[in-house]
């Protein structure tokens, strides 16, 4: 007996499929998802074409023989979905279109509600200026309004809002439960059933108790986070996401890496483990001798209280009401129901809750399904045809199905599409099902039997690394991730992409040109990222990592694997691979200039696999969750925290740090600090190295700059890491008084905040300097090349001519004499500086 839940990695039969309930799926779907798109009135328009086609339907039924007349009762309910879909769901997308509140949200009222917790609150990452790294500062909270009032004047509204505020504030919130807030309004997001955002600043006002079965869930819920902890810190935090959806601990690097190689469904609990948890009951029942119907009951059961512990999640719901359908054609003895149970999967949902037909999750849910139903199937018989065993061939095809009837759809969402997540699940596939069934085991021991919990969760450690290991690999693979055009645009390019590929591997006379265009395409998107030729470069002295919108400086010390480096970045994984393509065994300082989480939030990744000496500080504390969070990585690490101060110098071999600044006082520390305050709090250190001058300036802004300037500092550099990654918050005077020679900009992407600035640009450029950026040229490397100043930017041959105005790999203007050599020579070790002591570090 093969229970078929998903559609998921299981033998499927051959037999036909029962297409009678697609009609009804279909309608519900297209004439909801119109309605959200492009307005209520699309709704009923869907409903009455409908309703028109089940008469017709009917009637074809009605004339035609046996088989024809099965189709009668899908005329019926095709034409109930018809109703329904004209009547209540068009009035539910017209009550929220012309809800109370979205006028408010215009205006950005701050409004009183009364409401019920839809959904367990979602933890936020985010980065910038503000920003906990890594960690999780805000969540996302869905409510249903029960009222609503502002200035004493009620305000008719049952609309649905999205409520963002602190963590600490929500976490003893379960859903289900009533709270009264205060929330400051802001425009939802267009296409969806919400009707505003509310931003909470103070904590919410529980009203009475959740349901006893939420709190049943979150104890459990606990008690496996608990137990899961004996693991490290990664599998800790991914092993309850596998098992029961719950990402709250799961570090941000390894989520990023699971999104990046196309394994972030494996955190998403869908049909896999709706399988996984029926299919153990019914064993276990059909073993203890118990019937079809018990088995079915039982199993229903475990599938409600499943669905509750996990939270009720767009693909959650999806497959539990597949699930259900497919246990209760267990009972009636029916067979090959995966397709139907998918049909009313969609017309329950979609009925029940409309925003779903245009939720991610749901779309991406129901097509992977789909796809795995209808088209894996064939495919694997074929491969056995040819002569490869049953369950290889299902290995191969399911993760190649579902990538390729997917990408359509990420492609148009999100506007990338991942190129290692076949290979990253064929790889995953062995250890997915073991860790699942005894991480549920491990779940369901761990409030009752911890010591036991904790035993199977030691068996499944192994598994859950295997599943890390494979994860962060295919994420660092060059050209992992392919942007795509996001839209329908995107998504129609993506799916004729796909047409394209299928049809040449079904077809012998196109195969040869597919492969030969995949090779082209391969050879031109992604050689130049893996073949990077030379790098690093010889006698680099400093390297601008591409770590997106912040800052990531490593430093040559002199010796062979051994650099300082100056900030982190905000992503753990962008620096870890930058220190890995340097070879960088050990890391004597690693030097924070200021504490917001685009310069600290890659901490924790250079302490993998190296050796850190101490982490160095300036005065500033500020914010201060951003310094307990580095605290918290550098006790966890046994490595001594060095405050530095202005006129200290650190000496190696072949480099020499002097800090600058600050000069003036810094403000005390506070969990919401001014950014300005913190960006002027900045370290500033010259270093000097072989090839002159190197002048890092952290993110100063006015003020610090002109402290700098009045000290009578001498700040001439040959290379300028640009303030606050070009900010227009920058002196003409000051970049005068550096007068460099090269600029380096590390900057990411297509970012927000307009960085970096043209003004500043255009100011270096009239100065000669050579600009580099990160964002357009990638690691940036400061080499010394036959007694000359050059840069050279990874992936890229440095031209030999020299430069007039901003650009990469090329010679910087004609070297000038450093003008610091005579007085500090370099190779001269612990030489006292003019105001302050001096410190060796290894």
């Amino acid at each position: 007996m093969v229970l078929r839940v998903t559609g998921h990695p299981t033998p499927v039969e051959a037999g036909r499929h029962d297409w009678r309930l697609v009609p009804a799926a279909v309608t519900v779907w297209a004439g909801t998802a119109a309605g959200l798109l492009w307005g209520w009135w699309a709704c009923p328009v869907c409903g009455v074409v409908a309703g028109a086609g089940a008469v017709r339907l009917w009637r074809w039924a009605s004339r035609g023989d046996r088989d024809r007349r099965r189709w009668r009762p899908a005329a019926g309910v095709l034409l109930v979905c018809g109703l329904l879909t004209v009547w209540p769901t068009t009035a539910r997308l017209y009550a929220a279109e012309h809800d109370p509140l979205r006028e408010r949200a215009r205006r950005g009222d701050e409004v009183s509600l009364t409401a019920v917790v839809a959904q367990r609150p979602r933890p936020v990452h985010t980065s910038g200026y503000g920003a906990r790294p890594g960690g999780v500062r805000s969540v996302l909270v869905p409510v249903d309004v029960v009222a609503a009032s502002s200035g004493g004047e009620e305000i008719p509204s049952a609309g649905r809002v999205l409520f963002v505020g602190d963590a600490k504030f929500w976490s003893d919130v379960r859903v289900g439960q009533w709270v009264r807030v205060r929330a400051e309004l802001a425009p939802a997001r267009p296409h969806e059933m919400t009707v505003a955002v509310g931003y909470v600043r103070e904590p919410p006002e529980p009203e009475g108790e959740p349901p006893w079965w939420q709190r049943a869930a979150e104890e459990l819920r606990e008690k496996f986070r608990a137990v899961s902890g004996v693991l490290g810190e990664e599998p800790a935090g991914l092993l309850p996401g596998l098992v029961v959806g719950d990402t709250s601990a799961l570090p941000e690097r390894v989520e990023r890496e699971f999104l990046t190689s196309g394994m972030s469904h494996l955190t998403a609990v869908s049909g896999s483990n709706v399988a996984i948890v029926c299919g153990a009951v019914l064993v276990v029942a059909r073993m203890s001798r118990c019937g079809p119907r018990t088995s079915a009951v039982l199993a229903g059961l475990a599938l409600v209280g499943f669905v509750v512990l996990v939270g009720y999640e767009p693909s959650v719901l999806r497959a539990g009401v597949m699930g259900a359908v497919a246990l209760l054609a267990l009972v009636l003895g029916r067979r090959g129901s995966a397709l139907p149970a998918l049909a009313a999967a969609v017309c329950v949902l979609g009925l029940a809750d409309p925003e779903m037909a245009v939720s991610m999750g749901f779309v991406l849910s129901v097509v992977a399904t789909a796809g795995l139903v209808l088209v894996a199937p064939r495919w694997s018989r074929a491969l056995v045809r040819r002569g490869l065993p049953e369950g290889v061939a299902d290995a191969v095809v399911v993760p190649t199905v579902a990538f390729l009837v997917t990408a359509p759809v990420i492609a148009g969402m999100a506007g990338e599409v991942s190129l290692v997540s076949v290979g990253a699940n064929l790889l995953a596939a062995p250890v997915v099902a073991p860790v699942t069934v005894l991480g549920a085991l491990a779940a369901v021991l761990a409030p009752w039997w911890p010591d036991a919990a904790e035993l199977v969760v030691h068996v499944v450690g192994p598994g859950v690394q295997w599943l890390i290991l494979v994860a962060r690999h295919a994420a660092a693979i060059p050209g992992a991730v392919l942007h795509w055009p996001s839209g329908w645009w995107g998504a129609g390019l993506a799916a004729l992409a796909v047409a394209v590929v299928v049809c040449g591997v079904r077809y012998r006379r196109t195969r040869s040109l597919l492969v030969l265009v995949v090779v082209v395409v391969v050879a031109l998107t992604v050689s130049t990222r893996v073949w990077a030729p030379g790098w690093p470069p010889d006698r680099w002295v400093l390297v601008a990592c591409d770590v997106g919108q912040g800052d990531g400086l490593v430093l040559a010390t002199g010796e062979p694997g051994r650099v300082v480096v100056v900030d982190t970045g905000p992503d753990p994984a962008l620096l870890d691979r930058c220190l890995d393509r340097l070879d960088v065994e050990r890391v004597p300082l690693v030097v924070l200039t200021h504490l917001h989480a685009d310069h600290v939030g890659g901490l924790a990744s250079v302490f993998d696999g190296r050796a850190v000496g101490a982490v160095a500080v300036g005065p500033g504390r500020s914010p201060a969750w951003a310094w307990d969070d580095v605290l918290r990585v550098t006790t966890a690490r046994g490595v001594p925290m060095v405050e530095l101060t202005a006129g200290d110098r650190l000496t190696w071999p072949e480099l020499r740090l002097d800090v600058l600044a600050p000069t003036a006082p810094v403000a005390p520390p506070t969990e919401d600090a001014d950014g300005t305050a913190v960006n002027n709090g900045s370290v500033v250190l010259r270093a000097t190295t072989p090839a002159g001058r190197v002048l890092l300036t952290g993110d100063v802004e006015l003020a610090a700059q002109a402290d700098l300037l009045a000290a009578g500092e001498d700040l001439r550099a040959d290379v300028l890491k640009v303030p606050h990654h070009g900010s227009r918050y920058t002196l003409p005077t000051f970049l005068t008084a550096v007068s460099p020679r090269v600029a380096v900009t590390s900057v990411g992407a297509d970012n927000s905040y307009g960085h970096p600035s043209s003004v500043t640009l255009r100011a270096l450029a009239e100065a000669g300097a050579l600009v580099a950026r990160t964002d357009t040229g990638g690691d940036t490397a400061v080499v010394l090349d036959e007694g000359e100043l050059a840069v050279v930017a990874r992936g890229a041959a440095p031209r030999r001519r020299p430069c007039r105005s901003g650009g990469l790999s090329r010679r910087a203007r004609p070297a000038r004499p450093p003008p610091t050599a005579a007085r500090w020579p370099w190779g001269r070790r612990g030489r006292r500086g003019r105001r302050g002591s001096s410190v060796r570090l290894r």
